[in-house]
């Protein structure tokens, strides 16, 4: 690949644009939205002047509504040799590019499992596709040589690639991104009227649940149109858990033995499914879940604690698997949440206070 039209300058189409344009790829940008690719090109993603001919991949960007539309114009105008799209939602595309008769061969759906609360070329990273699955959907007649351009984009992207029939995609995101999308914002909304006692008291708990609930309401809009059935279908599931649930806990609070007994059973069923679940997350670089041990350490909010944290775990030779930070609630300090490797937790404790750090736990 040499040259590459992509239509959408948003978060995904920008990142894919400064991927490749930072691998020597000349991108070609553009958007309904002209501020949008003026952004985008001042990030060096890429130039907002029109290709003289066609590029060897046209990547469509645009929210799902659209793709299919814009897919088609584009196919149309024979603007690329190869085309496809970054669509969150992979069957209904393709369904109305087939109705529209078009031939498909030069078409490949796929969908980078990337992305952010923020939206937006300014939101855009170079990085954001690294290390994460890139799912593609080709089908029988796809044609190899548009295969082998959508696996180099995935490619210089640093991302994974993923084959999936389209429908079984569709289903899989309902579970794992649409369904928490939803929940994490109906338990954020619990929050916009209590009282204000309430909301001073949240952790890092209430924080790690709502953190996707800050995402753009129009962008999830459309995406959830374009995959209804099958976040309905989750969601029923979810909500015969929770009638149960509430059953259960109305139990706990009757003075009849048999109902508390009853109620404590059911919530430590549906907790012990959640922990079974819980630990089929993929791990660190998409591996099996690895259990790591924490060191948590008091730390003051002020420049480069963080930094000298780090600096001291390397000293003592010590990788840091995974980070947390829990804000101390009215004072100018932190909790910083050290994930290692078991048999590495006791000698980063010993060497952080050895060099004057707080563990706590």
């Amino acid at each position: 690949m040499r040259t590459a039209l992509v239509i959408g300058t948003g978060l995904v189409g920008t990142s894919a644009a400064l991927a490749l344009a930072g691998r020597g790829i000349h991108v070609h940008l553009a958007d309904h939205d002209a501020a949008s690719v003026r952004t985008a090109a001042a990030l060096g993603a890429g130039t907002d002047e029109p290709p003289r001919g066609r590029v060897d991949l046209a990547i469509v960007a645009v929210p799902p509504a659209h793709t299919a539309a814009v897919l088609a114009g584009a196919m149309r105008d024979g603007a690329a040799r190869g085309y496809l799209d970054v669509a969150s939602v992979k069957g209904g595309p393709r369904r109305e590019l087939e109705a529209l008769g078009l031939d498909l061969t030069p078409y490949i759906g796929t969908h980078p499992m990337a992305g952010k609360e923020r939206s937006g070329p300014l939101a855009a990273t170079a990085d954001l596709f690294e290390g994460r699955p890139w799912v593609l959907t080709p089908t029988r007649d796809t044609d190899t040589e548009v295969l082998n351009l959508a696996l180099e984009l995935v490619a210089l992207c640093r991302a994974v690639p993923v084959v999936m029939d389209a429908d079984a995609h569709d289903r899989a995101v309902a579970l794992v991104s649409h369904t928490p999308q939803l929940i994490s914002s109906m338990v954020a909304a619990r929050l916009e009227e209590a009282d204000e006692t309430a909301v001073r008291l949240c952790g890092q708990g209430i924080r790690d649940v709502t953190r996707i609930a800050a995402s753009d309401p129009r962008m999830w809009v459309e995406i959830l149109s374009a995959n209804p059935g099958p976040v309905a279908d989750v969601l029923a599931g979810v909500a015969a858990d929770l009638e149960e649930t509430v059953t259960a806990l109305r139990g706990l609070h009757s003075s009849d033995e048999e109902k508390r007994r009853a109620g404590t059973d059911a919530i430590e069923d549906v907790l012990r499914r959640g922990n079974a679940g819980r630990v089929r997350v993929p791990g660190k670089h998409g591996a099996a879940p690895a259990a790591y041990e924490t060191v948590a350490v008091l730390i003051g909010d002020k420049p480069g604690e963080l930094a000298a944290i780090f600096a001291d775990a390397g000293r003592a030779g010590v990788n840091i698997e995974d980070v947390r930070i829990e804000h101390a609630t009215g004072q100018q300090a932190g909790l910083v949440q050290l994930m290692v490797e078991p048999s590495a937790a006791p000698v980063l404790g010993t060497a952080l206070q050895e060099r004057g750090w707080s563990i706590r736990g």
